[in-house]
């Protein structure tokens, strides 16, 4: 089984682009902590590379900003590729399947707004009534 979890932040804006066939793909890369296991358990930080492709792409493309916190669920690729130098260069990187947004994105004047929520299907979910973000700051409820 290849599934990847990840929660992490956008290192930078997504950047989108079309394939020669036509089909959206964006890339960005997820800071992403983990606990050193060692004196005062210190974090480190992860860089990790993620692609969504088609309909998930766009919305990535519409949404996602630098610094805003998202969680990944995907698959672990790798492929290589010839540098212009004449070297063969491998990359390993999270196909997303689906990506769920955890913040909310900042207005120009840095006061947040509320974006809409997506499934992995790409469909737009903010219409929905009687829902409510969860911040992940509460005690379980029982």
């Amino acid at each position: 089984m290849n599934k990847a979890f990840l929660i992490g932040n956008l290192t930078r804006d997504p950047e989108v682009r079309m394939t020669q066939n036509g089909v959206s793909v964006c890339s960005f890369t997820l800071a992403v902590e983990r606990r050193f296991s060692g004196q005062g358990s210190e974090k480190q930080t992860d860089f990790i590379p993620v692609v969504a492709w088609r309909q998930l792409a766009d919305l990535c493309g519409k949404y996602l900003q630098q610094g805003r916190q998202v969680a990944v669920i995907g698959a672990i690729h790798t492929r290589s590729y010839d540098a212009k130098d004449g070297t063969k260069r491998y990359v390993t990187e999270i196909a997303a399947d689906e990506i769920k947004f955890l913040s909310k994105p900042q207005q120009d004047g840095g006061m947040p707004q509320r974006a809409p929520e997506t499934s992995s299907s790409g469909l737009d979910l903010s219409d929905l009534e009687g829902f409510s973000d969860v911040d992940g700051t509460d005690e379980v409820p029982f």
